[in-house]
């Protein structure tokens, strides 16, 4: 049985619901809800109830519970004693690159990508710009990777990739299809934008000012997945990273609406604490690897 579906299952219990377990596990909403399903298939039970307020374990989810536990501790007594010694880097990622692009990037340094001295465990956390901040000027994560807001970096920090600012509808919202919109256009749609400290917040604020200052805007506080949901069903227009909706925009629960005034792309920002011993060699490995990932790699040959 693959270990993953035992995390996403402990963690929803321990947290109350699969937002809340994607969000500590680093993976999209709907990553953890297959895990789940496919956790169910296994075992030919069902684990868990989506309510409306989170999920609660069934009766064979309760009995399943300490042994998942106890499979998952086993799991790391063993992992950390092939390890040995290998050092420990504390990461950090806003929601929106953890959604896509962060995930790549760690298995690449996991499968070796980084060279020689990268092996490394790394731990993840996924947060707002408040709280990673908050975190980092603590101490609590050595790295940070989030969208550049405009304000300069005071320690070590490095731009390592480019992301597109797209503006999302539903399929069925009256400027779908069409083959651009203007900025009055789109002055007339209801906005939807995440908390004010969330990157696609501060990427409205930084690109969208001019196209916003008459329109009406609404904030959904706390959940990527919240925010693109209300989008794909009619509730207003989003202005977000292309790698936050890429998923969505495949599969066709949401559409591109495209500005006769393209937006400029935005730079992907790592700030890191100096000195961190024998994880210095693993962290630029990881730079190294990130800027090799570069969603935009043009905007980075040009600058």
């Amino acid at each position: 049985m693959d270990t993953r579906y035992l995390r996403a299952f402990v963690a929803v219990a321990d947290h109350g619901g699969i937002s809340a377990a994607a969000q500590r596990l680093g993976y999209a909403q709907s990553s953890v809800s297959a895990q789940l399903k496919r956790l169910e298939a296994d075992l030919g039970v069902t684990v868990l109830v989506r309510a409306g307020t989170g999920a609660r374990l069934t009766e064979a989810g309760q009995r399943l519970l300490p042994h998942a536990r106890e499979a998952l501790e086993l799991v790391e007594r063993m992992r950390r004693a092939a390890l040995g010694d290998r050092p420990r880097l504390r990461v950090g990622a806003q929601e929106s690159l953890a959604h896509v692009w962060m995930p790549d990037v760690l298995a690449a340094l996991e499968y070796g990508a980084g060279g020689p001295g990268s092996a490394v465990e790394v731990e993840l956390t996924v947060a707002n710009r408040e709280r990673l901040d908050l975190l980092f000027g603590a101490g609590e994560l050595d790295a940070v990777f989030q969208y550049d807001n405009g304000i300069r970096a005071l320690g070590p920090h490095a731009v390592v990739g480019h992301d597109r600012t797209v503006l999302v509808a539903a399929p069925n919202h009256p400027l779908a299809g069409r083959e651009s919109v203007t900025p009055d256009q789109v002055l007339a749609c209801d906005f939807l934008v995440p908390e004010p400290d969330c990157a696609a917040a501060m990427l409205v604020d930084r690109f969208g000012r001019d196209l916003l200052a008459g329109a009406q805007v609404a904030t959904v506080r706390g959940s990527l997945a919240a925010l693109l949901r209300l989008t794909g069903h009619g509730h207003g227009v989003s202005l977000l990273p292309a790698l936050s909706v890429a998923r969505e925009l495949t599969e066709g629960e949401l559409v591109e609406l495209r500005l006769t005034e393209p937006l400029r792309p935005v730079s992907i920002v790592a700030q890191w604490h100096p000195r961190l011993g024998l994880a210095e060699r693993p962290l630029h490995a990881l730079l190294d690897l990130a800027r090799r990932a570069d969603p935009l790699p043009e905007v980075a040959q040009v600058s």
